[in-house]
């Protein structure tokens, strides 16, 4: 049975089971939204038209360059990225990620004090970081707009519906910003947690509407251990020819699914396939071939792949791309920081290279698997964060992970995950426009 890792920077709270009460108020308000909702999507033709670390890192080879131009493969994407309207007109094509950061002087669409779904880490304004230039920034695509996440019509459109994030903490940062938009119009009640409370969902009562997080970060079946500081007690048995149950027991239950790798896979692992220990990554001093990280990426991926477009389930499947860090001056565990207050101007930064190596394995793996898919009706779609992201060194808590941190210590930094709010909650707007305003595309000439 493999153990759960302990991540740093975590501070897990319980969150009591609350009951679903049913009242009469209750039912009447949601007879109201029903109604709303009605009206809302009369002239709609419905959802499924669409087909959007972990701070403690782990040991990683070398360092990054700080300061590149940029590499063509993130902003070149596979054609059924790309989203088109009515009619085949190239005018009539956008894609949502190839844009800039552009100045936007409204404030978040909520903030610490609004929702409670903010974990310590992630939570900037209360635990003191000073600056606020990071939260008025919007991602503004070239050729068309990305309009603000309407939590009144997303919640309408997934009335009776599933959804699940699967993968690891940075899913978990999506997801709480995904909470705290959706909290404008109804408070989620969560309803389940492991015993880590990694894995989790929350119920939406008035919309019969289920979102939960299932924590898989290598996606097939893994071995940890590792301490309170986030430092393995052995290294890590990756068993690359089996997919980790935990999600794929759950997926029929599903409608939505958004599934990622993530930095996981830079952390020192042992492959295993049929049995045998055929390699493994960053492992000096084993007597064991090194076959690097992009194998163990590219075999999970194929396996992941391969049990989506086979299943007979076809729920709407996100594959979001890889999440870069913006470590400067070293890594998690060696001092690095992250005290940028702006986003980076185009080309002014491409990120380090295992981030170039692992895109161009997923972004193959995807298109390959996409063509699969279009054969047997699998809807697969890639949320493409990446290049957006790489932009935002300013968006990470920083030494802001703890509350007041004296900077005088030189505290750890967290550069990986995102302030909330933050630049993540774009990831929700993205998410929204892909599967819910195809529809309502507004192309510039």
């Amino acid at each position: 049975m493999a153990t759960e890792v302990v991540e740093v920077g975590e501070d897990p709270r319980p969150v009591p089971r609350e009951k679903i009460n049913h009242t009469l108020t209750k039912l009447f308000g949601a007879a109201l939204l029903v109604s709303f909702c009605f009206v809302f999507f009369s002239n709609a033709s419905g959802v499924e038209k669409a087909e959007r670390v972990n701070a403690n890192g782990g040991e990683r080879r070398g360092g990054r360059p700080l300061m590149e131009k940029p590499d063509a493969s993130f902003t070149l994407l596979p054609e059924m990225a790309r989203h088109v309207g009515k009619g085949d007109s190239l005018k009539e094509q956008c894609d949502l990620f190839d844009g800039k950061w552009v100045p936007n002087p409204s404030e978040p669409a909520y903030t610490n004090s609004s929702c409670k779904f903010i974990d310590p880490p992630q939570n900037c304004m209360t635990n003191g970081r000073p600056d606020t230039e990071y939260l008025h920034w919007r991602w503004q695509p070239y050729g068309c707009d990305l309009p603000p996440f309407d939590a009144q019509k997303f919640l309408c459109a997934m009335r009776n519906k599933g959804w699940a994030l699967i993968g690891d903490s940075i899913f978990r940062n999506q997801i709480e910003s995904l909470l705290c938009l959706l909290s404008k119009v109804e408070e989620a009640v969560e309803i389940y947690h492991d015993k880590t409370f990694k894995t989790r969902t929350w119920y939406f009562s008035s919309h019969n509407f289920t979102l939960s997080i299932i924590w898989a970060p290598f996606l097939v079946k893994a071995e940890i251990a590792e301490n309170s500081e986030g430092k393995s007690k052995h290294d890590i048995q990756l068993y690359l020819d089996t997919l980790e149950r935990t999600w794929t027991s759950e997926y029929q239950k599903y409608d939505y699914i958004v599934i990622s790798g993530g930095q996981w896979f830079l952390k020192t692992t042992i492959f295993w396939e049929n049995n045998t220990v055929v390699g493994c990554h960053y492992c000096s001093g084993e007597n064991i071939k090194e076959l690097g990280m992009d194998y163990s990426y590219r075999k999970a991926l194929q396996l992941v792949f391969r049990f989506i477009t086979n299943s007979d389930h076809k729920p709407v499947v996100l594959f979001r791309t890889w999440t870069p860090d913006h470590f400067e001056h070293g890594e998690w565990f060696s001092g690095g920081v992250c005290n940028r207050t702006r986003p980076y101007k185009e080309g002014e930064f491409s990120g380090g290279s295992e981030d170039s190596l692992m895109r161009g394995v997923e972004i193959e793996e995807f298109t390959n698997a996409a063509a699969v898919g279009a054969k047997n009706g699998t809807r697969l779609k890639l949320l493409d964060t990446h290049h957006l992201s790489l932009l935002r060194p300013d968006g990470h808590p920083g030494p802001y992970r703890r509350f007041h941190p004296d900077l005088r210590k030189k505290p750890q930094n967290d550069c990986l995950h995102w302030c909330l709010p933050g630049p993540i909650d774009t990831w929700n707007d993205l998410v929204m426009e892909m599967l819910l305003n195809e529809e309502d595309w507004r192309y510039s000439t």
